[in-house]
């Protein structure tokens, strides 16, 4: 067996590790407002998906948790709470209805499984990037590797990336990454081998991005820094600063002005038990496909 692959055993195995101590419990019916998606720690406890799931950002490596929210080529809006006690992943709701994003032709729902870095969070009272302050939430996180993970899954990636979202005039980044028990890790460092190996992927990201909105009514989205993506350094570095933010909020320095902000944490001796119901029926309208025009040559 060559060095490689005996490396690549050791790396899976470390993964298995590091992640095995967590699990979800389950409450409630999903597609609805009263699902909620706890994490559970290896001593039974019940901890916070924010809080209480570590970053391990390994600078050297390039690689950090992942909290994966949403599995790729589905519609539900599934979220990590800053509002609930633990923070645990809910469906997003607009005026007491449960959210879904549309399908924009020809992508089906999310196109990457998408989700946040734990112990970060986007600071709202701190002006970065072109003035604009944080959206109060962990940053985002888009995992491209080809298999669909669960929601509540805890998945180490390697971070390739990032995309500077502005939304409803806030800052919202995205940050790029795989797997890295994905059979491509090891052949992508960064952005110019995804588009190497997965050619078309980070445009289509943007646009999707920028487009998602349109079909409730909403304007499109827009980028900082002419729409560029940002490097592997210069994302860390936005990864430390946001870790940064995340260690002000739990220190309570920040938590008069942020009390949307939940950070309840493990360490109560809180357990519970699942309390799965029959999901509730998907809407018709869900499966239904957008269409955005485009400027035609010509026109």
């Amino acid at each position: 067996m060559s060095k490689i692959s005996l490396a690549r055993i050791a790396q899976l195995k470390r993964v298995l590790i590091s992640t095995r101590k967590f699990h979800s419990v389950e409450r409630g019916s999903k597609y609805s407002a009263s699902y909620r998606n706890y994490l559970k720690l290896a001593n039974g406890e019940i901890g916070s998906y924010f809080h209480d799931v570590p970053l391990e950002l390994d600078a050297n490596n390039r690689t950090a948790n992942m909290v994966v929210e949403v599995p790729r080529w589905s519609n539900a809006k599934f979220e990590i709470s800053g509002k609930l006690e633990f923070n645990p992943i809910v469906q997003d709701t607009k005026k007491g209805k449960v959210r879904f994003v549309h399908n924009i032709f020809p992508y089906h729902g999310y196109i990457h499984n998408y989700g946040a870095l734990p112990q970060t969070w986007e600071d709202p009272s701190r002006a970065s990037v072109d003035g604009l302050k944080g959206d109060n939430d962990p940053l985002d996180c888009c995992e491209i590797g080809s298999k669909i993970l669960t929601t509540g899954t805890i998945q180490k990636v390697k971070i390739l990336g990032s995309l500077a979202l502005i939304d409803d005039g806030e800052l919202d980044w995205k940050v790029i990454a795989i797997s890295v028990d994905d059979p491509l890790a090891n052949e992508i460092e960064g952005l110019d081998d995804v588009e190497r190996k997965l050619p078309g992927i980070l445009d289509a990201t943007r646009e999707w991005f920028r487009n998602y909105k349109i079909p409730a009514g909403k304007p499109a989205n827009s980028f900082a820094f002419d729409e560029e993506y940002r490097g592997i350094d210069d994302t860390i570095a936005t990864i430390k600063v946001c870790g940064g933010a995340w260690q002000t909020l739990i220190d309570g320095t920040l938590l008069a002005q942020e009390d949307d902000c939940q950070v309840t944490r493990a360490g109560k001796g809180i357990t519970m038990k699942p309390d799965l119901k029959p999901p509730h029926e998907i809407p018709s309208e869900v499966n239904k496909w957008s269409f955005l025009y485009r400027d035609l040559p010509g026109q």
